[in-house]
This record gives C-alpha cells, sequence and structure tokens, in this order.
C-alpha cells in the first residue's frame, strides 16, 4: 500500500471519529445517528421526531388541502400541503411552496408507473418518486472497486415490501460513500448496502410485493463514486465526513426533506 493510500484510509478513519462524536447524544429523530450498515440489522433505528400530517395546500397540481399543522422538530418549513396522483395511489407530503410535477415514466416501468419529481420553490431539483421499476439485474463488484461507506441518518418508514435474502425493513436513509470526496445521497431503501461497511454502489430503492414492481423515491436511485470528471450533482460532495454529519444534523434542506420522505404513502 503506497503512503498516499495509508493516509486517506487514516483521515477516513479519524473522520469516522469525528462523526461518531458529532453524532453521540443526538435525539432519537433519525439525524446524524448511523442505526444500520451493511451486513447488520437495523435494530438501533432512530424514531422519528414527529409524525408527518398534511397541511395547507398549495398550487400544484394533484395537491389537497387538509388543514394547517405547524412542522414536527427537524422541519422547517410552517406550511405543507400533499400531493397525490390522479389515482390516488400514492401520496406524500412536500412545504407549500416547493413544486410535485408528474412527468412521463421512464421505458421498461409496469403499467401504471409514476413518475413525480420534486423542486424547490427556486425550481432546484430535490428528488423524484418512481414507482412500477423493475428489479435491476446484479452487477458484478470487484473487492478492489467496493468503497467504504457510512450511513449517517436511518429511520424506518412503513411501506409495502418485499422480503428476502439482503433486504431489510424499509429506512428512509442519509450514506455517504468514500471516493476523491465523500459523496452522500438520501432516499427510501430496503436494500442492504454490501458487506463490512463497504459497497461498489447504495441502492435508494424498495422491492416491491411481487408483481407490484419496486419503488425509489430520493435524489438518486443509486449512490456511487464519481471521477473527477463526473458530474457529481445531484448526489451531495463533502470533503469530510464531519461536513456530511452537520448537513444531516443542521442543514433545513435535509430536515423537510426527510420528512417528505417519511410521509410517503403507497396503495398497497
Amino acid at each position: 500500500m503506497t503512503g498516499k493510500a495509508v493516509a486517506r484510509r487514516a483521515r477516513f478513519g479519524t473522520a469516522l471519529i469525528v462523526v461518531a462524536a458529532v453524532m453521540s447524544g443526538c435525539s432519537g429523530d433519525g439525524k446524524g445517528e448511523p442505526a444500520w450498515t451493511a451486513g447488520s440489522s437495523p435494530t438501533e433505528s432512530a424514531t422519528p421526531a414527529g409524525t408527518p400530517s398534511a397541511s395547507a395546500a398549495g398550487t400544484t397540481p394533484g395537491a389537497s388541502a387538509t388543514g394547517t399543522e405547524s412542522a414536527p422538530p427537524g422541519a422547517t418549513a410552517s406550511a405543507w400541503k400533499v400531493f397525490s396522483d390522479s389515482a390516488k395511489n400514492v401520496s406524500f407530503e412536500l412545504p407549500q411552496d416547493w413544486i410535485a410535477q408528474s412527468v412521463t415514466p421512464d421505458q421498461g416501468t409496469l403499467p401504471g408507473a409514476l413518475k413525480i419529481e420534486v423542486k424547490d420553490a427556486n425550481g432546484n431539483y430535490l428528488a423524484t418518486l418512481q414507482t412500477g421499476l423493475t428489479s435491476p439485474s446484479a452487477v458484478p463488484c470487484a473487492e478492489a472497486d467496493r468503497k467504504p461507506y457510512v450511513v449517517v441518518s436511518s429511520v424506518p418508514v412503513d411501506l409495502p415490501h418485499r422480503e428476502g435474502e439482503g433486504l431489510i425493513a424499509p429506512h428512509v436513509v442519509f450514506r455517504v460513500i468514500q471516493g476523491y470526496r465523500f459523496f452522500g445521497s438520501y432516499g427510501i431503501t430496503n436494500v442492504v448496502g454490501g458487506s463490512d461497511g463497504r459497497a461498489c454502489a447504495l441502492q435508494n430503492i424498495v422491492r416491491g410485493p411481487e408483481g407490484k414492481g419496486d419503488v425509489s423515491f430520493g435524489d438518486l436511485t443509486a449512490l456511487k463514486t464519481f471521477a473527477t470528471d463526473e458530474k457529481v450533482a445531484p448526489a451531495k460532495a463533502f470533503d469530510t465526513l464531519d461536513l456530511a454529519a452537520k448537513y444531516v444534523n443542521e442543514g433545513s434542506e435535509f430536515a423537510n426533506v426527510q420528512r417528505m420522505l417519511m410521509s410517503l404513502k403507497i396503495k398497497s
């Protein structure tokens, strides 16, 4: 191993210690508390600070009003609305000034599949909800290509899902994988990332019940490391794991996104 590789591993280990220190003493709101990692069970998952509930409707097509309510601790938006598709198969909450728009589903999805893009008030992309996805084939992952990753936030979410080898109960997660920077992504998943805290890619997908298709709701359907000449967005990029933890623990964007993802309802 070269001196540079040793130094990178040392920095990664140090960063893990820093993140652990930042995470200690956090309340059970799913922030900054790595509840499960690849190869382990989510027995220490945090409990969300509040149950998402619907509030004021906006002008987004498909949004419906059910009254107003203050956001729970963590989420900073003061007014929320509910988006649902025309058939009422899916619904979720989002801040009143965010935009949810139905777009054409990708080719290869199941009949009746949905694709809904979410942007903030300034039109900046935040997440995509996709239903009716076909399960991707397993991609070979050579040992040399597996990268260390950390689950910075993990909160259980109640969604229809498939059970089986390599699958767990669905969670809303924020995970970081190490490349030339620390790349982060949020989404829903019930797919174990990889063994021993290392993976080639981390899937933001919930395997749906047989015949229903898979579901993705997050900024990416899969998080991987990027080359220096690749476009990173919409994944997040951090210089340290400490900064990734601060994004989760202190930033309003993640707090609101987490509530939105937690509120997802899918008709069985």
